[in-house]
């Protein structure tokens, strides 16, 4: 196969350099659009109101709960695609691009057609407070455009993080981001359009990824040229994205729909509370993309390894992940909180949704790294395979104990501290289980696979 000078080999040489040189741009790409997206936060915060601001906030749950299904077959394209190059199956991976594409091209219809109907009465089922629900349904309504594309681009990132390239999706998340922030100020600050120039500015954006992205491999004169003519759903290829995928995105999307609950029981405690935790959602974001760059980098490497029958790598692998991510994950946290005066002043001024946001930040922000250790051991998992695994230990150990947690403990004693905590202390019993059931899971994938190293 050509290599390319943004492709990384995976399969020889040290890892640790290599591992950092995948995962930071993952990670860069990923704080980068929370930058961009904090920006819509930051100027509705700015030159609207606190209630435009909490309108912007009290989506993203919902948002990330009707994505992530769908977001989630985009992990498997990425297992697929890297276990065929492990495997040196060249003459299939045309395939698995043009099923994956497609594939993203018409779940993201699905999602905006879905979206469009039900978004009024999704968000009053989540509690949105009365004078937050008109500017909120006009965001999500607005928002929903951007889906084919933000699922093209999805897509398409992984399929090019497939070969090591994790380059060029942070250059396009850098190019659209710019265009994001400049619109947000010229729609919400030049012509005074709220909430609705936000959400315009966000489709638009969305828009330049996925075209940027899909050009890449349209330009491609290798195995992973993109030519629409040879659009085709493969049904052995989605077979396997989905069997890999649809674990990981259901994971995603009961996940998701726990963070529904909580930002119903968040909503409950009024409008400055919804903006202070939204303000301060995007530092935790931003410290947990550290550990989902490495987790990716993780699942990438373990499938191309684990697919070459190289199997002491695959360990090497998920050890030098878990001590750089960690750590990392903890430095950022730390630089956030002691600075949170600074940081939360960029999105408010009120005094009452600033001592949310603080709340927010020790509370969950401080403890962000506990991630980890759950989400690298299930990375490992699915580069192996086993993508049911840990989709079900993540749905019971966050998920359902989550809600659990908001209909009895929560209900008992309610307050804002005592809703918040419920997520370290899940993630608490998720890093458990899945490092119990990785080690289980290593025993049996290994004893199958004869050790190439």
């Amino acid at each position: 196969m050509k290599k390319h000078s943004n492709q990384i080999d995976m399969l020889h040489g040290p890892l640790a350099g290599k591992i950092v040189r995948f995962a930071l741009p993952l990670a860069l790409a990923s704080i980068l659009q929370q930058l961009f997206n904090s920006a819509d936060l930051a100027v509705v915060g700015r030159f609207d109101s606190s209630t435009a601001m909490a309108a912007v906030g009290s989506n993203a749950a919902l948002i990330n709960l009707l994505v992530s299904l769908f977001s989630g077959l985009s992990l498997g394209t990425n297992v697929v695609i890297a276990s065929l190059i492990g495997r040196g199956e060249k003459e299939k991976i045309s395939d698995a691009v043009h099923t994956s594409v497609l594939t993203a091209f018409l779940s993201g219809c699905i999602v905006l057609t879905l979206g469009e109907i039900i978004a009024p009465n999704l968000l009053l089922l989540m509690s949105t407070p009365d004078e937050v629900l008109p500017l909120a349904t006009l965001y999500l309504r607005i928002y929903f455009l951007t889906m084919p594309f933000l699922l093209l681009y999805d897509f398409g990132s992984s399929i090019l993080r497939a070969r090591g390239d994790s380059t060029r999706p942070l250059i396009v998340l850098i190019i659209s981001g710019l265009v994001n922030i400049v619109l947000n100020i010229v729609f919400v600050a030049g012509f005074g359009m709220g909430v609705a120039g936000v959400a315009t500015a966000t489709v638009i954006s969305n828009a330049i990824s996925a075209v940027l992205v899909m050009s890449f491999l349209v330009r491609d004169t290798g195995l992973f040229h993109l030519s629409f003519r040879k659009l085709k759903i493969h049904g052995q290829i989605l077979k396997k994205v989905i069997a890999i995928g649809a674990p990981a995105g259901l994971q995603g999307m009961v996940f998701s729909l726990s963070n529904v609950v909580i930002q119903s029981g968040i909503n409950s405690f009024g409008a400055d509370c919804i903006a202070g935790n939204t303000a301060a959602q995007n530092f935790e974001f931003m410290c947990y993309f550290i550990i989902n760059g490495f987790s990716q980098a993780t699942t990438t490497f373990t499938s191309q390894n684990f697919a070459a029958g190289k199997k002491k790598r695959c360990d090497q692998i998920l050890r030098i992940c878990l001590v750089i991510g960690l750590l990392s994950t903890l430095a950022l946290s730390t630089v956030f909180y002691l600075g949170k005066g600074a940081f939360i002043l960029i999105f408010t001024t009120d005094d009452a949704v600033k001592h949310y946001a603080y709340i927010r930040l020790l509370c969950i922000g401080m403890l962000e790294l506990l991630t980890g250790t759950y989400e690298m051991p299930g990375g490992s998992m699915r580069g192996m395979g086993d993508s049911l695994t840990p989709a079900i230990i993540t749905m019971l150990g966050s998920c359902v104990f989550r809600l659990v947690w908001i209909w009895t403990v929560f209900r008992a004693f309610h307050s804002i501290e005592v809703l918040l905590v419920v997520y370290p202390i899940s993630w608490v019993i998720c890093g458990v289980a899945m490092n119990i059931a990785r080690a289980r899971r290593r025993r049996l994938a290994y004893a199958l696979v004869k050790e190439t190293d």
